[in-house]
């Protein structure tokens, strides 16, 4: 991989250590995936932050970077495992919560935004259509790529964080334009509900694998696509793919000739089956990816003129930017159960306290299991809430 004289120079250990490590990193994943140089990018979003997913070695690797780097370009942070204020509600274990507040003063030394959010594209971290970015996070990612258009690998934590540091990255796979082009079509007819879109992105990730699908047939919202992108990723390895009449590169005129997948609501009721393990929840949670504020709206209309009627411990899990806009519909969902920011399900320690997991995400009921240790019960929204309203 071509470097310019600057890069070798910071790959030398001449502009400091910090940068030294990260510039080892970018250059073996270069070198990994025969990269023919780095390019800019513009911002970065790294995963690995939650104390449960990296541990002591985690916390190790961020400390030996303290005093030694700092971000070039915007970047955000994914969920960690708790929520930052109110830990002590949702039953974390003091210990945790002192080594998690560490990580997120590690990141926050080196410049990095801690708004700890899977869907910062909302709102805290924006990109352009045409920019290159480097993103980890697996809905995150998918959606930048497919709904704005942005560019960006499948990055793990270790890398990303490193082009953050050195504000480029390696030019191959999903930043060359030859391979963003679709490879298979998708011709749907499902229902227009959040689950129905989530399971469909779990049968084609799962039936897939890597790919980069062009869906007909659905017209969703943001809402829809970015549950989606999460499930695409989660039961498979997607992290593009392309609506027709939704997202902004229009490949129509290149669908001659591609495989064609139909996908049917007896598809749906199929996933919806193989991702179903348990019966009565102890934990209800809704929030993979992050709740918007429509999303929070919505679950607020089904429940303000109900009471509670189940004690089941139930999360909404958004971020405090939505969070501060939602007054209302907040003070609605407290009377049900809490609302968590920085965090959800499954970076969370809910196997502490609970066997059973309610959600409408197949993201999420692909994790729960091996992750949390859950039982999982997958249904919609509405049918959730129906077991405490």
């Amino acid at each position: 991989m071509f470097l310019t004289r600057q890069e070798e120079d910071i790959l030398d250990g001449e502009e400091g250590p910090g940068q030294q490590k990260a510039m080892e990193i970018l250059t073996a994943l270069g070198k990994i995936f025969d990269a023919e140089k780095l390019i800019p990018i513009t911002s970065a979003h790294l995963s690995g932050v939650s104390y449960k997913t990296i541990g002591e070695g985690g916390l190790q690797f961020l400390n030996s970077l303290e005093g030694q780097a700092q971000i070039r370009v915007k970047t955000t942070l994914n969920p960690a495992g708790m929520d930052l204020e109110r830990w002590r509600d949702m039953g974390v274990d003091p210990l945790f919560a002192e080594r998690q507040k560490a990580i997120i003063d590690s990141y926050s030394s080196l410049g990095v935004q801690t708004c700890c959010t899977c869907t910062p594209y909302l709102h805290y971290n924006v990109p352009r259509l045409g920019e290159h970015v480097s993103w980890a996070e697996s809905n995150a990612l998918s959606f930048v790529n497919s709904v704005i258009g942005a560019r960006t690998n499948r990055e793990g934590g270790p890398g990303a964080l490193s082009a953050a540091i050195i504000g480029k990255t390696p030019l191959y796979g999903l930043h060359l334009e030859e391979n963003r082009h679709p490879s298979v079509i998708v011709e749907a007819d499902i229902g227009d509900d959040i689950l129905s879109h989530s399971l469909l992105g779990q049968v084609i990730g799962k039936r897939l694998g890597n790919a980069v699908p062009y869906f007909k047939g659905i017209c969703p919202n943001t809402d829809r696509l970015k549950t989606m992108a999460a499930a695409m990723a989660a039961a498979g390895a997607i992290a593009l793919f392309h609506v027709e009449g939704i997202t902004p590169i229009e490949y129509g005129h290149e669908l001659k000739g591609l495989e064609r997948i139909r996908v049917d609501s007896s598809d749906i009721e199929k996933a919806k089956e193989s991702l179903s393990s348990g019966k009565e929840p102890d934990l209800i949670a809704l929030g993979c990816p992050h709740l918007s504020e429509a999303e929070m709206r919505e679950i607020a209309s089904i429940l303000e003129k109900k009471e509670r009627k189940r004690d089941t411990e139930v999360w909404f899990c958004t971020n405090r930017w939505v969070k501060e806009r939602c007054p209302k519909e907040v003070t609605t969902l407290e009377r049900f159960g809490k609302v968590v920011c920085d965090t959800c399900m499954v970076v969370a320690p809910i196997e502490d306290h609970h066997t059973c997991t309610g959600t409408n995400s197949a993201k999420a009921c692909n994790y729960l299991p091996g992750l949390c240790s859950q039982k999982v019960v997958c249904d919609t929204t509405k049918g959730l809430l129906e077991l405490i309203s």
